[in-house]
C-alpha cells in the first residue's frame, strides 16, 4: 500500500544544516537554505494545483459526455452505474432537459446536486448546479457543449469558470478527437485560498472506435498546456504547465491512469532547478501520482 499525502497538504521538506559550528550557520548559508525551501514548496504547490485542477475539470468533461445517449455517451462521470431505477438516495442529483427552440438541439441540460451533500461513485460529495448547453450530440464532428456553474461545490471546494468542449474530429475517416477549454475556471476552498485556471487541451480516442455504443472499453489520450495562479496562505504563486508524455484516461477509471506533466513556475530562468514533473504512474487505476521537484519525489493524493 503505498503512502498517502493529501494533495492540499504541504511535506514536511527536511533542510541540510551547516555542521562548521554548534550554535548556527553562517547568514549565507541560512539564506541559502530558507531560499531553497521557498523555492521548493512553491513549486510543489503550483504542481499540486494544477493537479486538482486538472482533477476536478476532467469530471466536468466527464460529466458532459455521460449525461446521456442524447448528447454523449451515457454512464461516465457522475451517471456512472447510475439508472433511473435506482433509489432516491443512491440518485441524489436531478437532472432538467430543456429544449429552447422545441427541436432536438440545442438542448441544455442542467444537474442539481442539491444543497446538503450529494456522494458521487467516485466518492467525492457535491452540491449546486452545473449547466451543460449543447449544439449536437458530442459525437458528432462540429458537435459544442458549453458547461457553467450555479453555486457547485465539490468535496467544500467552489467551482467557477467555464469549461467547453468541441468534437474537431473526422466523420470519415471515423475519429473522436475533442478540444476541451478551461475558461477563467477558479477553485476556492473555504479558508480563502484558491487556484486560477486556464486549459487548453486535446482529447483524443485511442481505442474503442469500434464500439460506439460500447464505451466502457474507450481509452483517451490527452495533450496539452495549462497556465494558473495558487494562493496558499500568504503564497501567490503563478505557473504555466505542458503535458510532456500523453495523459491516458480510461472511460472506467475516474483518474488519469498514466502520464506526465511539467510545471514551471512564471519567471524562472530556463535552467532553474525548480520545476515540478507530475507523474500519474504506471497505468493502473488508482488516485496515487508523485511529484519530483530538483531531485525529490513525493507522493500524493489526486482529488
Amino acid at each position: 500500500m503505498k503512502p498517502r499525502i493529501n494533495l492540499t497538504q504541504l511535506a514536511t521538506l527536511t533542510l541540510f544544516f551547516c555542521l562548521i559550528t554548534v550554535f548556527s550557520c553562517t547568514r549565507e548559508t541560512s539564506r541559502s537554505a530558507a531560499d531553497d525551501l521557498e523555492q521548493e514548496t512553491a513549486s510543489k504547490v503550483s504542481g499540486e494545483s494544477d493537479s486538482e485542477a486538472e482533477g476536478i475539470f476532467s469530471g466536468i468533461f466527464d460529466d458532459a459526455m455521460g449525461a446521456s445517449d442524447e448528447v454523449g455517451v451515457a454512464g461516465s462521470g457522475v451517471f456512472y452505474g447510475r439508472t433511473d431505477t435506482l433509489t432516491p438516495v443512491a440518485r441524489c442529483f436531478t437532472v432538467t432537459v430543456t429544449h429552447p427552440n422545441n427541436s432536438p438541439f440545442p438542448v441544455r441540460i442542467a444537474v442539481n446536486f442539491g444543497t446538503t451533500g450529494c456522494p458521487g461513485p467516485d466518492g467525492h460529495i457535491r452540491r449546486g448546479v452545473v449547466i451543460t448547453e449543447y449544439t449536437n450530440r458530442l459525437i458528432y464532428p462540429g458537435a459544442i457543449a458549453v458547461t457553467t456553474f450555479d453555486g457547485y461545490y465539490v468535496d467544500n471546494i467552489k467551482v467557477e469558470g467555464t469549461h467547453k468542449i468541441t468534437n474537431i474530429g473526422t466523420a470519415s475517416p471515423r475519429t473522436l478527437i475533442y478540444k476541451a477549454e478551461v475558461i477563467n475556471g477558479k477553485l476556492t476552498k473555504p479558508n480563502g485560498d484558491y487556484t486560477e485556471w486556464n486549459s487548453y487541451k486535446t482529447i483524443t480516442q485511442i481505442e474503442g472506435l469500434g464500439t460506439p455504443f460500447m464505451p466502457r472499453d474507450d481509452i483517451f489520450k490527452i495533450e496539452g498546456s495549462a497556465r494558473g495562479r495558487v494562493k496558499r496562505g500568504n503564497l501567490l504563486v503563478g505557473w504555466e504547465s505542458n503535458i510532456t508524455e500523453p495523459l491516458i484516461r480510461r472511460f472506467t477509471c475516474r483518474w488519469i491512469v498514466r502520464g506526465k506533466i511539467r510545471t514551471v513556475r512564471l519567471n524562472l530562468p530556463g535552467n532553474s532547478p525548480w520545476v515540478a514533473v507530475l507523474d500519474f504512474g504506471n497505468g493502473l487505476c488508482d488516485d496515487q501520482a508523485t511529484v519530483t521537484i530538483n531531485g525529490r519525489t513525493i507522493q500524493i493524493t489526486l482529488p
